[in-house]
């Protein structure tokens, strides 16, 4: 695999549309510029669903025994049945 220069221009050109893709982390950093203060920001959104007791103790068995959390399997099967073009990002 070959490692990206710093200085390639597909990755300056990434990184030139990384404050449209993830705006919350360069307005902190603009904010700590004028304050002095860093702020945390949240870029995930807190949900409550229910599930039956046997969907959720398969679920975290099936999420223990692969090693992922239970909030990013969940995310991954709602990216890929809601906006299965946008899959390619997880």
């Amino acid at each position: 695999m070959r490692m990206p220069k710093i200085f390639d221009r597909k990755v300056f050109e990434l990184a030139k549309k990384l404050p449209d893709i993830m705006p919350e982390p360069f307005r902190a950093l603009e904010e700590y510029d004028q304050t002095l203060k860093l702020r945390r920001w949240d870029n995930k959104v807190r949900v409550n669903f229910t599930l039956s007791p046997e969907v959720y103790g398969s679920l975290k068995s099936y999420c223990r025994k692969e090693g992922c959390k239970m909030s990013a399997f969940v995310e991954r099967l709602i990216v890929k049945s809601v906006h299965p073009k946008a899959g390619k990002l997880m």
